[in-house]
């Protein structure tokens, strides 16, 4: 977890603080979708994948699920978002889900088992609210606008920004606004145009970039209280620092107004802000749908990319265990290391369904699971040396041999190291070993633990290693 926003937002989710919360949603014979549930552990969650695995139908079926509770907000039904056409008719289609409310869960869904959908007047009452940013357009692209550029003398009415809204417009897109406003003009009362003011200089909405226009668009979207909000693309036009203020700052609106928020991105920065529990990654294998919960940002990259070819993908859980096998096949089987592509999955949930999986031969191309040492064996995956976590595999290992070899790797007093090292052996949470003794001998936390890695490899039998390079090289040799 990246921020102190998320952190926050943690804690008041965890305490309860949220009245009612979407839980889960199924979708049957809609778009390819038959009936997989996708879960909602997190106030803000995103939902990566490649173009057309049905992200979008996802955010649909969330806006179609309720009706409003206030009178100017709109009310989404399932018919307008999935129509018949010339080409399609829906029929068998349904929408269920469940939602939390208080200490109580109550399920609902409208459905369509013929002509007509059923269900709509039974729908809970809360508010959604829809945004799809990538058709935010630049005002001179807008219908009627350019006749304000070219023709406008003068503004007659303006809305001020309030305090609280011109902070959040600060800090998500790194300027220090003096103030902002969204003014009409004489040609047009009805089509507003966003105004700003920075160093004592105003300019408009015809003269801003576009990631600048969509996060005015999206700040000024009114978003009641308690309401779920569907963001399609929430990245888009905006560089990765503003992708990371942006997610901090739905994070605090979410904590603040008890929102729930539902994100579609192809963007690893925006993955990487949430917790992994906020993430969700939907994959296509074989033409059906499989929903990771928990997914790491690398491990959704890597299947949304074809830039690397490499003849094996193998998953291991974290970047320390990907430095471990890294390490394992240089020294062991150097050959094979040009051939394959570590990545890390984010948590042994999603090892395992990776594994079953690969069990059922659902990969396109030879593929390795392999699982902490301290995870049960599991279908379809190859489990790390030793019973417990690499940490402490590796920190044992190295200190009943006195730390051989690991301060000359990093050019670092021997005794500082060891110091650090005992140290770090007492805290109860082995992820933090790494990073203590790092910060204690003030280096970079992988080149420490990669030297550390060599160190124990060199020290234990060629046993230890066997299985794992046996995989590999059975996986590489293997035809899909």
């Amino acid at each position: 977890m990246k921020s102190r926003e998320i952190a926050k937002l943690k804690k008041a989710f965890d305490r309860g603080d949220f009245p009612q919360h979407l839980d889960w949603i199924e979708i049957q014979g809609i778009r390819g979708w038959t009936g997989e549930r996708i879960e909602f552990k997190f106030p803000i969650v995103c939902i990566s994948g490649e173009n057309g695995v049905g992200k979008s139908t996802i955010l649909q079926s969330i806006a179609a699920s309720f009706q409003p509770k206030s009178d100017n907000q709109n009310n989404f039904y399932a018919s307008g978002f999935f129509p018949d056409t010339a080409w399609e008719k829906i029929s068998g289609a349904v929408i269920r889900g469940e939602v939390k409310r208080g200490t109580t869960r109550v399920p609902y869904s409208i459905r369509r088992p013929t002509e007509r959908w059923l269900g709509n007047p039974e729908r809970m009452k809360r508010d959604v609210v829809l945004v799809d940013l990538r058709r935010v357009q630049p005002l001179y692209a807008k219908i009627g606008y350019q006749k304000i550029a070219a023709g406008a003398t003068r503004e007659v009415s303006n809305r001020e920004y309030s305090p609280e809204l011109l902070e959040r417009l600060k800090n998500v897109v790194g300027k220090s606004y003096a103030r902002a406003k969204m003014g009409t003009t004489d040609v047009s009362a009805d089509r507003e145009v966003p105004v700003v003011e920075v160093n004592g200089v105003s300019y408009s909405g015809f003269h801003q970039g576009a990631g600048e226009t969509t996060i005015v668009e999206l700040l000024s979207t009114d978003i009641p209280k308690y309401s779920i909000v569907v963001i399609d693309e929430v990245e888009t036009s905006l560089h990765p620092r503003a992708q990371r203020r942006l997610i901090r700052d739905l994070a605090d609106y979410s904590r603040e107004k008890h929102v729930q928020f539902i994100l579609t991105t192809h963007s690893p920065f925006v993955m990487d802000e949430l917790p992994p529990e906020a993430r969700i990654h939907i994959l296509l294998s074989e033409g059906k749908r499989v929903v990771v919960s928990g997914a790491s940002p690398e491990f959704a990259l890597s299947k949304m990319d074809d830039e690397r070819h490499p003849e094996l993908d193998v998953y291991v859980e974290d970047d320390k265990a990907k430095i471990l096998v890294e390490e394992i096949v240089q020294a062991k089987s150097r050959e094979y290391l040009l051939r394959m592509d570590v990545l890390p999955y984010g948590s042994a949930s999603v090892g395992k369904s990776l594994g079953v999986m690969l069990a059922q031969s659902r990969f396109k191309k030879p593929t390795l699971v392999i699982l902490d040492g301290d995870q049960d064996p599991a279908d379809g995956c190859v489990l790390l040396p030793g019973e417990d976590a690499p940490e402490r595999i590796v920190f044992d290992c190295l200190s009943k041999a006195g730390w051989p070899n690991v301060a000359s790797r990093i050019e670092r007093s021997h005794s500082d190291l060891v110091d650090a090292a005992s140290a770090a052996m007492t805290l109860p949470n082995h992820h933090d070993w790494v990073r203590h003794v790092a910060d204690k001998v003030v280096v970079g936390g992988n080149e420490l633990w990669r030297a550390m890695c060599r160190a124990y490899i060199a020290l234990e039998q060629e046993s230890e290693f066997a299985v794992l390079v046996e995989a590999i090289q059975s996986a590489l040799t293997e035809e899909v």
